[in-house]
């Protein structure tokens, strides 16, 4: 990473500025300026987060604000309602309110002497998700976004369900919300009311995960927010980025389909983080490519970026299997529109023995797979610098059915969305289908490529689940994640089939049995060829960013990733500990912050019913003699017939607890 200090426009900073709205809450604000902005004014850049902008974000928005501010823009960082050192109380994701707050947001900065009137917006996650909201809100002034590893479903492509299926991350995500909501704003900035603002949110906030454990269908509670409703709504220019290793790739592809705007994708190698300092790698230089963006849209500068290719992606070629990747060896691809006519589709059976290009007759295999197939799938969303990539596949093949092609002749590269169509039956009312795409090396080790979940329940929709009947086939599509892989030749194409995924999703009510109509059922892969117009592709610039936020490192952050297994119980267990380290920003006066986090995913092989989620998180802050802290543990098991959810808050202030919650509640099992 290249570090620049020395930008064309010197930059000034503004902290805190609040930004009060009608119903007098005020949202703290840092913002970054030229410093002749109020006489020369500049379009205005909004990121809009509830991951406290002093410490949670502090240091990724100290190497991106004050660039765009250094190259002619102002650069505005909003902690919202209820975050941060912001007022009010954070009651959910991505609420109308959220959206409200946000309008006027933007109306106030249009309204400043230093903004020329326009605005963009940038964001990653929940930033990318609330960009692409509130251009559906269609406000003026906000001409143009960058929408990093996000969703336009919040159901379908989310971190609560996949396929319908319950995501483990439904409740890991809310543990993280569930933490950062106890998390105090700063004395040295909101004043002696800081200890009533810290209060009301640990007393109001309470846990969203009995919200979403209400809504385990499709229905209005995951529409709201869903961009895909209506991408007619949206009149700003979107710029979609996304990353293979990220749980959010398909996006991209969905928004460059449905958006009537102007649009341009992009998907890396990347996890889920911003691509000049992501991995795995290639990082490349996006602060660059986004004043790019905002140049042509918030400036009008022909810079002919609108020219170019609406999608480039990055093709990946064969690697061994592994947790952790520095890099992703590939290339870059384009195409100048998506969908694109130029993909071909391939399509391979399941047969018996085999994987091929010939249909042999039909015969019936069954599987039931162990709790434990899903343990190396990694996470749903991995972060790229931890140990969180799918691992060797061999690992899973005992307990599912696999079917491999003979060695590939040539290589080949796909691109887009890898389908499978399946005769299924089960045993079962209830029942979910695993499909992993790999593929095995000359060696025999096997890399996943790409995965599909589906609730057999939702075979026919998402919002109005049916039961199976046990023994009857139904002919059912699923989809992969979109990909853009290349196929080494002399390696195996496999797909791999279980009836389970612990830990990315949860287990069905009661362990069944999958039987599969061989023949009948293929594989569909989106075949990109060779094009010579691939080697014309302008290189990206090498990654920059403005120097790095000053602050000392006490303890340095530690990961570890096990799995036990307990040999006289037979429970299997994914242990996964984070110490985010000890850090003191010294520009905050000395503000130091701690966090720990530690989760459990234990099952028993054999029984859907002992599958458990424990997740406990610590927080802490100090100044000087000033010290608070907070405890929140979360555990979710099921029945038959309900999940179960006990959690408890404690908070306190030095060792005096001054807030302690218990919450214990159980949900009808829908179709899950």
């Amino acid at each position: 990473m290249k570090v620049i200090e020395k930008f064309p426009n010197e930059v000034r900073v503004m902290d805190p500025i609040f930004i009060e709205l009608k119903d007098g809450i005020r949202l703290a604000t840092r913002i970054w300026l030229p410093v002749n902005a109020e006489k020369v004014p500049v379009p205005a850049i909004l990121e809009y987060l509830p991951y406290r902008r002093q410490d949670g974000t502090a240091d990724r928005d100290a190497t991106t604000h004050p660039y765009f501010a250094g190259h002619g823009y102002a650069s505005v960082r909003v902690d919202i309602r209820g975050s941060g050192d912001s007022e009010g109380i954070l009651l959910g994701e991505y609420l109308k309110q959220e959206q409200d707050d946000a309008l006027e947001v933007i109306d106030w900065i249009t309204k400043q002497p230093w903004c020329s009137g326009t605005v963009g917006m940038i964001g990653i996650s929940w930033g990318g998700f609330n960009g692409l909201q509130i251009a559906a809100r269609q406000p003026e002034a906000l001409k143009a976004i960058v929408s990093i590893c996000s969703t336009d479903d919040r159901y379908a492509d989310d971190i609560h369900y996949m396929g319908g299926c319950l995501l483990t991350d439904n409740a890991a995500w809310n543990s993280y919300m569930f933490s950062i909501n106890t998390t105090p704003p700063d004395p040295q900035t909101v004043g002696n009311k800081w200890y009533e603002m810290w209060l009301s949110r640990l007393k109001g906030s309470g846990l969203w995960l009995e919200d979403w454990m209400k809504h385990q269908t499709r229905d209005e509670f995951y529409k709201h927010g869903s961009v895909c409703e209506d991408f007619s709504k949206i009149n700003a220019a979107v710029y979609a980025v996304g990353g293979w290793a990220d749980g959010y790739s398909n996006t991209v592809f969905r928004l460059l389909s449905g958006l009537k705007s102007p649009c341009k994708g992009l998907v890396g190698p990347w996890a889920h983080k911003y691509p000049h300092f992501a991995e795995p790698g290639p990082a490349i230089g996006f602060l660059q490519e986004c004043l790019r963006w905002w140049d042509y849209w918030l400036k009008g500068t022909e810079n002919g970026i609108m020219d170019e290719p609406q999608l480039r992606c990055w093709i990946q070629e064969p690697v061994f299997p592994a947790t952790y990747y520095k890099e992703r060896p590939g290339r870059w691809v384009s195409e100048n529109s998506w969908p694109s006519s130029s993909i071909n589709k391939e399509i391979y059976y399941l047969n018996v023995d085999h994987l091929g290009n010939k249909p042999n007759p039909s015969k019936i295999i069954s599987i039931n797979s162990p709790l434990t197939v899903g343990l190396m799938a990694g996470a749903w969303c991995p972060h790229g610098l931890d140990p969180d990539q799918p691992g060797d596949q061999r690992n899973e093949a005992g307990g599912s059915l696999n079917f491999d092609s003979e060695p590939i002749k040539e290589e080949f590269d796909i691109l887009g969305m890898p389908k499978v169509k399946l005769k299924i039956a089960s045993d079962k009312k209830v029942a979910m289908v695993a499909v992993c795409l790999s593929e095995v090396l000359k060696n025999g080790a096997v890399t996943r490529i790409s995965y599909g979940l589906l609730n057999l329940t939702h075979r026919e929709s998402h919002e109005n689940p049916t039961d199976l009947v046990p023994g009857e086939y139904y002919d059912i599509e699923l989809k992969l994640n979109d990909v853009g892989h290349s196929f080494g030749a002399g390696n195996r194409i496999r797909v791999s089939l279980s009836s389970v995924y612990w830990p990315i999703a949860w287990p069905s009510p009661v362990k069944n049995t999958l039987f599969i109509a061989t023949g009948l059922s293929k594989l569909e892969l989106p075949i990109r060829p060779y094009k010579e117009s691939d080697n014309e592709l302008i290189p990206f610039q090498e990654p920059e960013s403005a120097p790095p936020l000053d602050k000392t490192i006490i303890r340095e952050p530690d990961y570890k990733w096990d799995i036990t297994r307990d040999m006289i119980s037979g429970n299997v267990t994914q242990n996964q500990f984070f110490d985010e380290g000890r850090m003191v920003y010294n520009e905050h006066n000395g503000w130091t912050v701690e966090s720990t986090h530690d989760e459990y995913f234990s099952v028993h092989p054999d029984d859907s019913l002992s599958a458990k989620l424990e997740i406990i998180w610590t927080e802490l802050f100090e100044r000087e003699d000033w010290r608070v802290s907070s405890r929140t543990h979360t555990i979710l098991t099921s029945t038959e017939s309900h999940f179960h959810l006990e959690a408890k808050l404690e908070a306190y202030l030095d060792k005096e607890v001054v807030h302690s919650k218990s919450w214990k509640s159980k949900f009808e099992r829908k179709g899950n």
